[in-house]
């Protein structure tokens, strides 16, 4: 971790749809350098948590700072929200590729588009990138021709051309057959090496243990247990997080 700065503060978030309350008083801080995995069972508010970070979803209750920027008020000026997605990247489970646009164009249309940089120092942004998760071979290329983990990795390039201070990632393998994960999860680990503000929502335990610096474990839309990742998962405090871990078969080969 570079410094111990706050990149997100949340205190007692509150999230509903309609009756359904997801997020129950949630809170926390991620810093900057940090590397946070999100964890917990299906439907327990993790995304939804993730969402909130960069206002895909809109908070009913507490506080959210990010990157200096208070998501809190309800009327968040529109040069914000631009400069709020313009420093918080996000990538998704399936990759959201145009599929009418080569890997290239993809790459450069938000830098274009959303922070105004000139075609040509768009190219050479998504270049840079697209070097940078190995796929420099494939700018060219369109999306229905690149396998699951290639779409992933052109996914995390296209965040990066917008050269983000934090990136929040959702379920990023989730949707990927299980030879192609690593490949996935490699360009994350040299990210976190860099130095980049992650926050994860992922089942991929053993990812977590080894590159996130802390866990966040939600269970019913609450925090049911946080701290050092190795710590948190290999000797879980709280009975819900040991039966969950037991599922994803962690607990006995944690070490």
């Amino acid at each position: 971790m570079e410094d111990s700065r706050p990149a997100i503060i949340f205190t007692d978030l509150h999230k509903s749809y309609g009756e359904l309350e997801v997020l129950r008083g949630v809170s926390g801080t991620i810093r900057t350098g940090e590397v946070v995995a999100v964890i917990g069972s299906s439907g327990c508010g993790k995304s939804t948590l993730l969402r909130c970070f960069n206002r895909l979803e809109t908070i009913n209750g507490g506080q959210l700072i990010v990157n200096n920027i208070d998501l809190s008020r309800p009327n968040l000026k529109t040069h914000q929200l631009r400069e709020l997605r313009s420093q918080v990247g996000m990538v998704f489970q399936q990759f959201n590729l145009f599929p009418h646009l080569s890997v290239v164009e993809n790459l450069m249309l938000a830098p274009q588009k959303v922070q105004n940089k000139s075609r040509r120092e768009s190219l050479q942004l998504a270049h840079h990138y697209l070097e940078k998760v190995g796929l420099s071979q494939k700018a060219n290329a369109y999306p229905e021709q690149l396998s699951g983990g290639q779409k992933q990795r052109v996914a995390i390039a296209r965040s990066l051309c917008m050269s983000p201070k934090i990136l929040l990632f959702d379920e990023p393998t989730s949707a990927l057959d299980p030879e192609l994960v690593g490949e996935v999860l490699m360009v994350m680990k040299q990210l976190a090496e860099e130095g980049m503000t992650m926050v994860v929502v992922t089942h991929e335990m053993q990812f977590a243990r080894e590159v996130a610096h802390r866990v966040i474990f939600l269970n019913q839309g609450l925090v049911e247990e946080q701290g050092n990742a190795r710590q948190v998962l290999t000797n879980p405090q709280s009975d819900r997080l040991r039966a969950f871990l037991s599922r994803m078969n962690l607990v006995s080969s944690a070490s």
